[in-house]
């Protein structure tokens, strides 16, 4: 990165690590948080080139006080904290002498490449953010899409970089010298969303999640470049929304929620800026089962409330019945009983309206077990584990065996509400099934709840169906 030049007044002592700003990072990556400050970033319009050395930068302590396109990007990341709160020194300790007043506001977006008040490298990062490709020398994301970049233009970097899903656009990437996309690269993009439903519904998503990086950034490329048609361009938005969703839902389901969040709200976005109903119904279905899952039950009712808004017009009863399983979510983590038993009522109402050619796409998934499987989620959470367990196994019976995934969501579920409510054999062989088909199922969410179930069924160690359990259980590889 470029960097002004250090001065006499700079300070000689050691770095001090950043361990808030470590914190914040959690479980993820270097290289996986840099990607998520890329996306919130592009949610405000900045333009930052992050890097994974650039966070070993912070983290390492080089970096106090950051410039003001990575203020503005870490506070939308973490809107309520100040930048002391981040780990971060107040600017007017670190300045220099040619800096401007202490209470002077940010500067408006600018294309400098290198924006410079006197600040040293070691104490204050300058403005080198604006590549939107990522050509810093460390940057994580891979050669050869820089390469195809260079040479052959945006349907090229869409062929190498919805490579890792089987899917290009037919024609060698150094042939490929267009400016403008059309109905090939919309009808690949389309293709990259089913081929990473498809997987996860086998797999899982935990495998999944870092090969979708980048098909998700080829989609945003293909918007930039533009189309000349607007049937085109309405494909491209629809297809990049969708593509966000399925990644959100991927870091979802792998533990990354605050990723997830990123996702869902980028893919929001892109359905308001481009007028699609549908897109934004989605959106903030998903929105709505994230907040669910990450123990914020109000924002979990209003974003279903949002998305039935949204989803009316559209004529698909099956859809507005999911939403209203996912409205009854919220009232349940919310412990709000009449609340969730209205909304369950609304959803099985309008699931026995059947399909209806208005049900979109991605909804394939939505049949009686996930209806079944949502309720049993919703009686669980208000602590009544004899019905709970009723509607799991139901689920899991009536699951399509295509979908492995779900399977094993359901009997983990069903595994657990047996435990705590007082049937640990039963709850033993029901854990004992999920742990067959985690060879074929990598979802950190349905291995979080096999350690929950695992807690509550210590006391009962002694049981030999629970030994069993337990000792397989114990011989998995640990979370990360």
């Amino acid at each position: 990165m470029a960097s002004s030049a250090v001065t006499s007044s700079q300070s000689p002592r050691p770095p001090r690590p950043n361990l808030a700003f470590r914190r914040l990072r959690g479980q993820r990556s270097p290289g996986e948080f840099a990607a998520a400050v890329r996306r919130a970033a592009r949610e405000i319009e900045e333009r930052v080139s992050c890097d994974a050395r650039y966070i070993g930068r912070v983290e390492a302590g080089e970096i106090r006080c950051p410039n003001y396109a990575y203020e503005r990007v870490f506070l939308h990341m973490f809107p309520g904290r100040t930048l002391t709160d981040l780990g971060f020194s107040p600017r007017s300790s670190v300045r220099g002498r040619g800096a401007r007043d202490t209470d002077e506001a940010p500067p408006p977006h600018t294309t400098s490449p290198a924006y410079t008040t006197g600040e040293t490298e070691e104490t204050y990062e300058t403005y080198d953010t604006q590549d939107p490709y990522g050509t810093h020398e460390n940057h994580e994301e891979s050669d050869v899409q820089r390469r195809a970049f260079m040479t052959g233009g945006t349907a090229t970097v869409a062929a190498a970089s919805l490579g890792p899903f089987g899917i290009t656009f037919g024609a060698p990437a150094a042939d490929r010298r267009v400016h403008r996309v059309g109905t090939s690269e919309a009808g690949a993009l389309e293709e990259a969303v089913r081929r990473i439903r498809l997987l996860d519904d086998r797999h899982g998503a935990d495998g999944l999640y870092r090969r979708a990086a980048a098909p998700l950034r080829t989609a945003y490329e293909l918007l930039d470049a533009g189309t000349t048609r607007q049937t085109t361009a309405d494909r491209l938005y629809a297809g990049a929304g969708e593509l966000a969703i399925s990644v959100g839902w991927l870091a979802h389901d792998s533990g990354r929620f605050e990723d997830a969040r990123s996702h869902y709200a980028e893919a929001l976005a892109t359905a308001r800026m481009s007028g699609d109903p549908a897109l934004e119904a989605h959106a903030f279905c998903n929105t709505a089962f994230l907040a669910r899952d990450a123990g914020r039950p109000r924002e979990a009712v209003r974003a279903a409330q949002a998305a039935q808004r949204a989803a009316r017009p559209l004529g698909s009863p099956r859809l507005l019945s999911l939403l209203a399983l996912r409205e009854a979510g919220g009232w349940a983590g919310l412990a709000d009983r009449p609340g969730c038993e209205q909304a369950l009522v609304r959803a099985q109402t309008l699931f026995e309206r059947g399909p209806s050619e208005a049900d979109p796409e991605w909804m394939t998934f939505y049949g009686e077990a996930e209806l079944e499987g949502l309720e049993a989620q919703c009686w669980s959470t208000l602590g009544d584990w004899t019905r709970a367990a009723r509607h799991a196994r139901r689920a899991a019976h009536l699951q399509d065996p295509h979908f492995t995934r779900n399977i094993a969501l359901y009997t983990a579920e069903l595994a657990d509400d047996l435990a705590r409510g007082g049937r640990p054999d039963e709850a033993a062989l029901a854990g004992l099934r999920v742990l067959d088909l985690l060879g074929e199922v990598q979802s950190s969410r349905i291995q979080t709840m096999l350690a929950g179930t695992a807690r509550v069924l210590l006391p009962h160690r002694r049981a030999s169906g629970v030994s069993a359990f337990l000792e397989r259980h114990a011989s998995l590889p640990r979370i990360t």
